[in-house]
């Protein structure tokens, strides 16, 4: 995906491109997992079951903040709970780093290049 460190520099328009390119596939994995997360905190939140709630619970997780709706009183629930909180993590860290990816590969790419 990415040039060799002997290879030229790629160009404005290639750089761009990933950069689009990975923010979206990024963006995509997010909302994909905000859906998941609405979904089963939606079905698991014991009282009233609300999907503002459910989404903010699932928003909240997602994003490292920590749980908003504590009242899950079923186990499928709980374990629902912390598997999404496991992995929710791991994700949202992922998703900034293959963000991240085309940048911090240019810059040491530019640094390989001064060195020659």
């Amino acid at each position: 995906m990415y040039e060799h460190k002997r290879q030229p520099l790629a160009s404005k328009k290639t750089y761009y491109k990933r950069i689009v390119n990975n923010i979206g596939w990024s963006a995509m994995i997010i909302i994909f997992m905000l859906a998941i997360g609405t979904i089963g905190y939606y079905y698991s939140i014991s009282k009233n079951p609300d999907w503002y709630d459910a989404f903010h619970n699932a928003s909240m997780i997602l994003s490292g903040m920590g749980p908003v709706v504590t009242d899950i009183k079923e186990p499928w629930g709980k374990i629902f709970s912390s598997l999404y909180a496991l992995f929710s993590g791991v994700i949202f860290i992922t998703s900034i780093g293959y963000i991240l990816a085309p940048a911090v590969h240019r810059f040491f790419h530019k640094l390989h290049l001064e060195d020659k």
